[in-house]
């Protein structure tokens, strides 16, 4: 079962995808007016629960991200070896984790354009994994994490390069560029660390393989990432964790390959699922 925001007959709904198209189960329960809601309400069981069995109610819908309205979402940066290596500035694997904020602004949905801006075009992809946070917590144990996931997704964490060098100690402004980067399609149940441990990544711009690699190469693995997190902030029910991606993203070729309009990025985790998106031009 796969939970999903579409826009369908001009409304944003929630609901599950099912073979034949989606169940919307927004109606079904006002007290949550997203999915977000009710995931931070802890409702996501009753959502499953009640898409079972159900008949289809839309077959043309268009996806949306998946939680247009989360709160907090982190990213891990440089969390693979080959990441590491390739900023070629001789440095070992750090000791602590590299972490930033996104906005559920700049992402859009599956099979939506990402956009690049006028003010500059090294628009660039990362496929990535991301959690969603089902219980909170404070302090967690590693060997405790994957008790707090309730859900996984796909992240594309497009980045506008350049601006990300605007400053010495963060990368902010070049990571919330509006619609730069997509999250999604669904939110598939966490139900077993097979999903996470074994799970292989890659990605694709334009049929062309750009990035693959498996989770068990991070340096700070999932579980180590909620651990660290949870020491400074509690984690809440709908938090996202974008964890961190492999090597091959188009700044580090020479010469460099960003995305331009009409290239296609397909992210793809077995047990997840693709997420696809093309590319336009700012209007």
């Amino acid at each position: 079962m796969k939970l999903a925001t579409v826009n369908a007959d001009g409304k944003v709904l929630y609901g599950a995808i099912v073979d034949g198209g989606f169940v919307a189960l927004s109606p079904e329960f006002p007290k949550w007016k997203s999915l977000y809601e009710a995931i931070a309400a802890g409702g996501m069981e009753a959502l499953l629960s009640a898409a079972d069995g159900r008949a289809v109610t839309h077959t043309e819908f268009d996806y949306e991200m998946v939680m247009p309205d989360a709160c907090r979402i982190l990213c891990v940066g440089v969390n693979f070896p080959d990441r590491n290596a390739e900023y070629k500035d001789g440095s070992a694997q750090p000791k602590y984790m590299s972490l930033f904020p996104r906005f559920a602004s700049g992402f859009t949905g599956h099979g939506r354009n990402l956009v690049r801006p006028p003010e500059n075009h090294t628009l660039d992809y990362e496929g990535e994994v991301a959690i969603v946070i089902g219980k909170a917590g404070r302090r967690i144990k590693a060997e405790n994490a994957y008790n707090h996931i309730c859900a996984l997704t796909l992240c594309n964490e497009g980045t506008i390069r350049d601006w990300v060098r605007h400053a010495k100690f963060n990368v902010t402004q070049g990571k919330n560029w509006d619609k730069s980067g997509a999250i999604g399609p669904w939110l598939v149940p966490f139900t077993d660390a097979a999903q996470l441990d074994d799970a292989r990544i890659i990605t694709r711009v334009n049929g062309e393989v750009r990035q693959d690699d498996t989770l068990n190469r991070m340096m700070f693995p999932i579980r180590e990432e909620i651990a660290y997190i949870s020491t400074f902030m509690t984690l809440q029910p709908g938090d996202i964790i974008v964890t961190g991606t492999p090597t091959g993203a188009g700044a580090r070729f020479d010469p460099p390959r960003y995305l331009k309009p009409g290239d296609v990025v397909e992210i793809k985790v077995e047990g997840i699922g693709t997420l696809r998106n093309g590319v336009e031009d700012e209007k």
